[in-house]
């Protein structure tokens, strides 16, 4: 198969609508999509990026009405949260009507929902009689893609096209909200910090414990985001090795006078150095580096975010 990249819309529309999968843009990260109800299509999904069936997926929509078909219920604190952040970062996880396949949502009751604000896919779904199943578009646990030239180098003739929609603006994937023992509780970190959702709400979050349990929502395996470069914290690196042979990544400043560095943020704004995450992962890993060393991110914001995708890449080697 030959991977095309460009920004027809109307070819994209048309593989989606014949049950093809399409790489498209949204602002987190490039999602895989197909015909979120139909389980053939969605299983190129899975087929493509190597997925175990048993990780859920996110329907994405064009709107709040749309959503509703497919859901039973929207409690009330995650509707606030809705209102407030789509079309955007956040998924919430709502129980599901007989419409969404049980492929979808590994024969769980739950179904992971979202707007996406990236313009581009927006339109597409607005064109669209059928919500998008989407994951990152990357192979199965490597890096998230935020160019269409990520998603082109993991998944080059494994799918028909990539919708160009340039480099994705937050960077991370979205934040996952559910509801536990009647109050929100976050499924996966992500765009929208802990902090700003706590405001919101009014009251303390948890964050669901799942080390034991089959993951509810997309991106909750304990292994997952990592470069083939091995990755180390490095706080946590017994002997770090400062040669040339190893790439090095800080927030915003460095502190080891090293040759080959990417400082994510010389302002130190977490934002920036969030959007920039994935993009220098890429990079590092096409470098040839024995290893890469990462600094570990100041534990508030998105900074706790990062921390959970780098432990995820670390936890691989």
């Amino acid at each position: 198969m030959i991977t095309e990249v460009g920004s027809n819309l109307e070819k994209a529309i048309e593989l989606l609508e014949k049950g093809e999968i399409v790489a498209i843009p949204t602002e987190t990260v490039y999602g895989l999509a197909a015909n979120g109800t139909n389980e053939h299509a969605i299983q190129k999904i899975f087929d493509a990026k190597e997925r175990p069936i048993s990780n859920p997926l996110i329907l994405h929509f064009p709107n709040y009405e749309s959503i509703l078909p497919y859901v039973v219920h929207f409690p009330e604190d995650l509707r606030k949260l809705a209102m407030i952040f789509w079309p955007g970062p956040l998924t919430v996880l709502l129980k599901k009507s007989e419409l969404v396949p049980n492929l979808i949502t590994a024969n769980q009751d739950l179904v992971a929902v979202r707007i996406p604000s990236h313009p581009i896919t927006l339109k597409l779904l607005s064109h669209l009689k059928f919500p998008l199943a989407a994951p990152s578009a990357n192979l199965y646990g490597k890096i998230s893609p935020t160019k269409s030239e990520h998603v082109f180098n993991q998944l080059k003739s494994k799918i028909p096209y990539i919708l160009e929609g340039g480099e994705c603006t937050k960077g991370l994937e979205s934040t996952i909200v559910g509801i536990d023992h009647e109050k929100v509780t976050v499924y996966r970190l992500g765009s929208i910090s802990l902090e700003t959702i706590e405001d919101i709400l009014g009251y303390k979050t948890s964050i669901f414990n799942y080390v034991d349990a089959a993951p509810k929502a997309s991106g909750m395996v304990k292994h997952h985001y990592a470069p083939s470069t091995p990755l180390f914290f490095i706080d946590s690196a017994e002997k770090i090795d400062t040669s040339t042979s190893s790439g090095f990544i800080f927030f915003n400043n460095d502190f080891l006078n090293v040759a080959n560095k990417v400082i994510l943020s010389q302002l130190g704004n977490l934002e920036e150095a969030a959007r920039k995450l994935y993009n220098t992962l890429h990079m590092m890993d096409s470098k040839g580096f024995k290893k890469i060393y990462v600094e570990r991110f100041p534990e508030k914001g998105l900074g706790k975010t990062i921390n959970d995708r780098l432990k995820r890449a670390t936890l691989k080697f």
